[in-house]
């Protein structure tokens, strides 16, 4: 075992929760609250009831762990799993810059099946989630851009971060999390070939990223071993899925620096890579109080990562494939001022406007932002007019990074927005949920959060 593996290992078995500073408690809490929102946003949305069935198929009749999008119950494996599909479906979980990672639609589907399965409280579930996120950003910063340009870190990196959440609610010591490593991580995949097809890859690299984070744990408390250097080793993740692993970033102020509260919340319901655009167009149109018809050409300064990721979709056919098309996004963004979920299910594929104003995008690489990124996802645009005017847009820190956050009231008229979407709650309802959600260091049973999910389902 590397020594940058050693000291990752030591700190997640040491890692207890009157360590955490209250800062990253309560954004525990509050990227739980974006993930809830998330989750029960995709209620009866394409495909997630293919994993639901799935899970009526292949799993018990009932569990201990709660299925979201439904309120019914089953193992703590197939609630894991499809909680983590359902939470990455709306494009309106968290992501981590430098990491190029969705931590909560893997690291909260998997702990909160452990914790109600294994009877954990809400500061162990807290505690347990911090551990996963911090693992997590850490080892997606290690494996670098160049794994991102073929993987989907979140389905890769994500299957390690679920699993030492996981393995701290089990209060795994140092030597159990070194095994946890190595057999999430021999089972890590995800390929981003999928965006190509409008296939529905995305949802079942996080539901299988959460159980199977989830199986690590529960085989390494039972005693399976797992390869000691699965990160650095010569066949090892680095060696098969990067070429400039950068292995110090592992232990990076491990302790001292909270990686967890630099993850940014999405205010668009869209690819991240298309924020950054999305908010200097906003900001130009605004100032100089334009219309969509007013614009003749929109250039996207962007970085490699943008049209690596969004490049591949020309036509969008779906829905959930017009929320990696820029020109799509920014669309609406010049028609409705907007991209949430309503914007995207009623008007990308229909609007003729939005197809008129896609083909008048085009992104550009720009050396500066590409410089910049993954630490920092610029937003640059040049915008020329139908008068022949030349605007210029800037945007720094796009709406939802840590620099230009989300207040926890936004944050639950975010909340509130994804229910009323998919009509998983009333608003009375979703009150309740907020309420037990910012007390979630003092619920002593999970199964009390869960179970207002299932009587909201009941309600509805």
């Amino acid at each position: 075992m590397s020594q940058h593996t050693q000291a990752l290992t030591e700190f997640l078995a040491s890692l207890h929760y009157e360590q955490l500073p209250e800062a990253v408690i309560c954004r525990t809490e509050e990227l739980f609250l974006d993930w809830l929102g998330s989750a029960l946003a995709s209620q009866g949305l394409h495909p997630i009831p293919l994993f639901e069935r799935y899970a009526a198929l292949m799993g018990p009749a009932s569990g201990p762990a709660t299925l979201l999008v439904s309120g019914k119950t089953s193992s703590a494996y197939f609630a894991a799993l499809v909680n983590g599909a359902s939470s990455h479906l709306v494009e309106q979980d968290d992501l981590h810059n430098s990491s190029v990672l969705h931590p909560a639609t893997v690291v909260f589907p998997a702990v909160l099946a452990a914790a109600q399965d294994l009877g954990k409280s809400g500061r162990e579930l807290i505690v347990a989630a911090v551990a996963g996120y911090e693992a997590g950003i850490r080892i997606g910063e290690f494996l670098g851009r160049s794994h991102y340009r073929i993987f989907h870190t979140t389905g890769t990196v994500g299957t390690l971060a679920a699993a030492v959440g996981v393995g701290k609610l089990m209060d795994f010591n140092q030597e159990q999390f070194t095994h946890l490593l190595g057999t999430a991580g021999t089972q890590a995949a995800g390929l981003w070939e999928f965006l190509r097809d409008a296939a529905d890859s995305k949802q079942l690299h996080t539901a299988k990223a959460a159980a199977d984070g989830l199986l690590a744990a529960y085989l390494t408390a039972e005693g399976l071993s797992g390869a000691k250097n699965i990160l650095e080793g010569e066949q090892g993740m680095a060696a098969g899925m990067s070429s400039d692993a950068n292995p110090a970033c592992l232990c990076d102020s491990l302790g001292s620096r909270w990686a967890l509260i630099e993850t940014s919340f999405k205010f668009h319901a869209s690819c991240r890579h298309t924020h950054p655009a999305a908010d200097a167009l906003l900001e130009v149109m605004q100032r100089e109080n334009l219309r969509a018809e007013d614009i003749a050409r929109v250039i996207t300064r962007v970085h490699q990562g943008a049209i690596d990721v969004l490049g591949r979709v020309r036509e969008p056919q779906t829905v959930h494939q017009a929320k990696f098309s820029m020109g799509t996004v920014l669309g609406l963004i010049a028609v409705y001022g907007k991209a949430g979920l309503t914007e995207f299910h009623q008007h990308a594929l229909t609007d003729s406007r939005i197809g008129d104003f896609r083909s008048k995008v085009h992104m550009v690489l720009d050396e500066h932002v590409d410089a910049a990124y993954p630490q920092r996802w610029l937003g640059r645009v040049e915008v020329t007019t139908v008068q022949g005017r030349t605007l210029y847009g800037s945007i720094d820190e796009p709406k939802g990074d840590p620099g230009n956050t989300l207040s926890r009231s936004e944050l639950e008229d975010k909340f509130r927005r994804l229910l009323a979407f998919s009509g998983a709650c009333n608003d009375e309802q979703a009150t309740g949920l907020v309420e037990r959600v910012w007390h979630l260091r003092h619920l002593d049973d999970m199964g009390v959060l869960t179970g207002a999910v299932t009587s909201t389902e009941a309600a509805s």
